[in-house]
C-alpha cells in the first residue's frame, strides 16, 4: 500500500499536497500492469504473431476490451464502416443517424443485416415500418440483434411499443427530429454535449457518455477525449479495488489523476507501455481500464472485493482470427503512423 501525491490545480494556483490519506491497494499496480499486458497482446495480434498473444493466462482465458476503446473491433467498425464510409452521405444529420442506428444495437451483424435488406442506410430513406418489420423478422428467425456489451433500457414506458427495437427506432426518430446535430455542433464543451444527449429518454449518465464518445469520433464534434469523463458502474468497482482510501477524491478526480500520471506510473513499475501509435491513454481509456481491472482482479486478487459482489468473469476469450485493418479518426493524426507499419507488410493500408 502506498500514499499518493499530486499537484492539485485550483483556479490559477497550483497547490502541492499529498493526497493523504489516499492509499492504494495491490490492485493499483495491477491496473498499470494489466494496461501494459493488454496493449502488448494487442500489438502481438496486429503484428500477426502466433496465438497466444499474452504470457498472462488470465488474458488468454477471459475476454477483456483493449486498453484503447477505439481499438476494439466494434469501435473500429463504427469508425471505418459507419462514420467515415466514403460511399455514404457525409452531412452531419446523416452521420448522426448512422451512429445512432449502429450504436443503439451495438452489433455489427445487425448493421450488416439492415444494409443487406435496405442498401445504403440513410435517414432520407428511413421508414419506421420497414425497419421495424425487418428487425422483427430477424428476431423471429432466432437471431440476436443487440450486443451484450451493455444493456439499453427498453424505452417502453416512453414510446409504448412491446418490442425493444421498436422503441429504439422511435428514439432515433426523436433525436433526429430535434435538430440534435446542430445543437451538438453549437456547444462549446463536451459536458454540454453530454447534457444534450442525456436529455433524451433512456440515456442515463453511462449510456449518454458512451454515445458522446462515439459521436466525438465523427466530424460532428471535435473535443479532446481528456476533457470530460463519466465513470460507469464497472469503473467505480475498479476504483474501489485499487484504492483502500480515496481521501475524498471523486471517481472523476481519480480517473483524471491516473490519466495525468500514466507515464510516471509506468516508469515507477519498470513497465514498457506501447501507446497507440503516439497517442497516450485518454480519460475514456483510463475509465475503461478501471472497468477491466475490476474483472481482472476477481481472478488475480480474489481477496480484494472493493464494492463489487462479483467473483467470476463471465465472458471467456475466443480468438477471432479475422483481420482488422486499424484506422482511427483522421483528426487524431495517427493514421500516418499506422501506414508506416503497413508499409513493412504487417497491415494493409486503408484508403
Amino acid at each position: 500500500m502506498r500514499k499518493l501525491e499530486s499537484n492539485i490545480i485550483k483556479s490559477n494556483l497550483v497547490i502541492y499536497t499529498p493526497l493523504s490519506p489516499a492509499i492504494t491497494t495491490e490492485v493499483y499496480d495491477s491496473y498499470w500492469k494489466f494496461a501494459t499486458l493488454r496493449q502488448e497482446a494487442f500489438f502481438n495480434r496486429v503484428e500477426e504473431r502466433a496465438y497466444p498473444w499474452s504470457a498472462d493466462p488470465i488474458l488468454n482465458q477471459y475476454k477483456f476490451t483493449n486498453a484503447y476503446r477505439a481499438a476494439d473491433r466494434v469501435s473500429q467498425y463504427l469508425i471505418k464502416n459507419v462514420i467515415y464510409n466514403k460511399d455514404l452521405p457525409d452531412s452531419p444529420k446523416e452521420v448522426l443517424f448512422r451512429i445512432l442506428l449502429f450504436k443503439l444495437f451495438n452489433k455489427i451483424d445487425t448493421w450488416e443485416l439492415l444494409t443487406k435488406h435496405f442498401g445504403p442506410l440513410t435517414f432520407e430513406d428511413y421508414n419506421f415500418q420497414h425497419f421495424d418489420r425487418a428487425l422483427n423478422a430477424v428476431i423471429t428467425g432466432g437471431q440476436r440483434i443487440y450486443s451484450a456489451a451493455y444493456i439499453m433500457p427498453s424505452g417502453q414506458s416512453y414510446f409504448g411499443f412491446e418490442r425493444k427495437h421498436s422503441n429504439h427506432l422511435k428514439l432515433i426518430e426523436l433525436i433526429m427530429n430535434n435538430e440534435t446535430e446542430d445543437r451538438l455542433m453549437g456547444v462549446k464543451t463536451m459536458q454540454k454535449a453530454f447534457e444534450i444527449l442525456k436529455g433524451f429518454p433512456g440515456f442515463g449518465d453511462f449510456l449518454a457518455y458512451q454515445l458522446l464518445i462515439d459521436i466525438n469520433y465523427s466530424p460532428i464534434l471535435d473535443f479532446s477525449e481528456s476533457e470530460f469523463v463519466v465513470p460507469g458502474p464497472g469503473a467505480k468497482g475498479g476504483i474501489s479495488k485499487c484504492f483502500e482510501n480515496t481521501a475524498g477524491l471523486s471517481h472523476v478526480e481519480i480517473i483524471k489523476f491516473v490519466t495525468d500520471r500514466q507515464e510516471s506510473e509506468f516508469e515507477r513499475l519498470g513497465l514498457s507501455f506501447k501507446n497507440l501509435w503516439g497517442r497516450p491513454l485518454q480519460l475514456i481509456d483510463c475509465q475503461n481500464l478501471f472497468c477491466e481491472v475490476d474483472k481482472y482482479a476477481r481472478v488475480r486478487h480474489p481477496n480484494i472485493k472493493g464494492d463489487s459482489d462479483r467473483v467470476k468473469i463471465k465472458q471467456m476469450f475466443k480468438p477471432n482470427n479475422s483481420k482488422i485493418n486499424f484506422w482511427f479518426p483522421p483528426k487524431w493524426d495517427i493514421n500516418k503512423n499506422i501506414v508506416g507499419l503497413q508499409d513493412v507488410g504487417k497491415l494493409k493500408p486503408i484508403l
